[in-house]
Parts: structure tokens; sequence; C-alpha cells
């Protein structure tokens, strides 16, 4: 099969290498799947440079966990009628050596989930990782119907996901960006009422829009933003943070605390799995729905996976996908 991999860590142009490797073969309760798409994340791009300093896992990686194709062959204790369905993909470099950039991968049954006719393979590859950390971060703590959800960094891949899920589900969404500049485009995608961190004031903003304080919020940032998220949070309220910028970040204890907030850190590689299949059915419930519109650029060939991994680096607002020859 046609791949992409790297055997060590550093810069895209330099470590990825794009050739031929044997197919690879499904294994008990394991689906192959004919990729069409590969999708990237900020994730994959970290691993592929050793961000947190942990080594590389495998002598050998092909890089991405997100994808879409069709399973073509299926292991033992898997139903054969699998064969030939179209399927999103999650989860297929998770502890895995092997992931989507290639025109085959391997994965567990359940981490292939079943793509309805209207929703295209560029969408399908773009729910993944961003997806299920979204649906996690806004549902992780029960519903959310008649709530108030506070969603930093609506023009990212999670945010954006988090806001129209948390919409879907049935709360109000309050939404930030960086800069004023961005306030038109966040709007265009959430539809709700968005804060540029920028104001003279943000906490008031917020709190034009919820009085009372927020229920969830929803943070990318949690060194930048501890201070303004105890400011407009309401007591009970949940900050489900997926990312920070300082690896040991403040925070007002006592606010919080008198508060009664709850820190919820979430890792997509160790999500339980019951939460992750439900995340995979919502995600596809809701995208069949067409309550998830997501920007996604031109898919780049195989062979220019580096230049798509200094996209993502770069902090592209648009999802980055390769597309993958038959």
């Amino acid at each position: 099969m046609r791949a992409v991999w790297y055997d060590r860590p550093g810069p895209a142009a330099e470590v990825l290498r794009v050739g031929d490797l044997p197919d690879p073969v499904a294994g008990p309760g394991e689906v192959r799947v004919r990729l069409t798409r590969s999708g990237i994340n900020p994730g994959d791009t970290k691993k592929r440079a050793d961000r947190f300093g942990l080594g590389l896992p495998f002598p050998r990686v092909v890089p991405h966990s997100d994808g879409a194709g069709v399973i073509d062959a299926v292991g033992a204790g898997v139903d054969p009628a699998r064969v030939g369905r179209r399927v999103w993909v999650f989860g297929a470099q998770s502890y895995r050596p092997s992931g989507t950039a290639a025109q085959l991968t391997v994965v567990p049954d359940g981490r292939a989930v079943a793509l309805p006719a209207t929703i295209g393979d560029d969408v399908g590859a773009a729910l993944g990782i961003p997806g299920i950390t979204a649906h996690r971060a806004v549902f992780a703590d029960g519903p959310v119907t008649g709530r108030t959800v506070l969603v930093h960094g609506v023009l990212g891949g999670v945010g954006t996901l988090a806001a129209q899920l948390a919409t879907w589900g049935g709360a109000t969404v309050i939404a930030t960006v960086r800069r004023h500049a961005d306030v038109a485009e966040a709007t265009r995608r959430t539809g709700a009422p968005v804060v540029p961190l920028d104001a003279a004031d943000p906490a008031a903003a917020i709190r034009d829009h919820a009085p009372d304080g927020v229920d969830r919020v929803i943070e990318v940032s949690f060194s930048d933003n501890a201070d303004l998220d105890a400011a407009v949070v309401r007591n009970g309220a949940v900050i489900a943070a997926y990312a920070t910028r300082h690896d040991r970040p403040d925070f007002p204890f006592w606010p919080m605390l008198f508060d009664n907030v709850t820190v919820r850190l979430l890792g997509s590689d160790d999500f339980p799995p019951a939460a992750t299949r439900q995340a995979a059915e919502d995600l596809t419930t809701a995208a069949a729905a067409g309550a998830l519109s997501l920007p996604i650029a031109e898919p780049l060939p195989l062979e220019r996976a580096a230049d798509a991994h200094d996209l993502v680096d770069a902090g592209s607002r648009e999802r980055i996908l390769l597309a993958v020859p038959d």
C-alpha cells in the first residue's frame, strides 16, 4: 500500500516519508478500511514532533487517527456484512503504530463508524478527535438542555464542534475568540453571541449574555482563561479543559472553591469506551441532521503530507485532510 510514515521525531519536511509498505491484515475483532481521506489534527503533529518528550512509541509510525473510507476486509468475530460499508474512523493511531495516512488501515471494529449516505467522506474524516473531544467536553457532566455553555476558541476544530453540539443538545451558547477581528467569522460559524477576549472587560461582556453565570465552560487554554472563567461561572459549574498554553497553570482556588467548580481535564486517547461510543453515535446523528458545519480545506494529495502538517502547525482554521489514492 502507499503510505506516509516517520521513524524519528522532527519537522514534517525532514521526517515524513512517502512510499510503499506491506498491506495490513485485520485480526480478530478488527476491520480493514480502504481509505479515501485522512484527517490531520494538532495531536498528530505533536506526536510527530515529540512535543511532550515521550519518544516514539513504535519504531515506525504511520500517522493520523481520523479518516474515512470503505471496509474491505474483517477479522474473526466481525460481521462479514460490514465489508463494502462506508465508515468514518477514529483512534486509528491511538496506542497503535499505523494510522490513516495510508491506503489501508486496520482498527478495532468499534472505531469504524457507519457513515450515512448524506455525509461525505470529507466530513467523516473531520469528525474523530475534535468531535469526540468536543462531545466529551459538552456532555461528560450530563445533558445541557436549558444550560448556558461558554465555548472558548470557537474557531478551532474542537471549539466549532463543541458550540454546534451544545446547540444541538439544547443549550444556550456563548462563544469567545481572541481578537475582535474574528467576531464576524465566529458569528457566522456558530450563530451564537461572540465575545472577543481583547475587549476591555470580557467578563462583563459574557455576563451581559449570562447574568446568572454559565453552567459549563469548554476551555482551550486553561492557563490563560482561569481568572476569566472564575469570574463568569455560576455555583456548581464545570470547566472542561482539553488544552492549556502553560503546562503548570495557576488558577484562583478560593473563588472556584466557593462556587463549587469542577475542573474536568480531557485526554482524548483515554476517554471511557462507553463515552466514546456515545460520542460517535451522536456525532453521526448530528452530522446527518445537518447540525454540524465544518470548514474543510481542499484535500491535499498523500505526497504532500509534510505541507499538510505545516498547515496544521500554523493554526489553520480549516480542517486539513489528505486525499488518499485508490
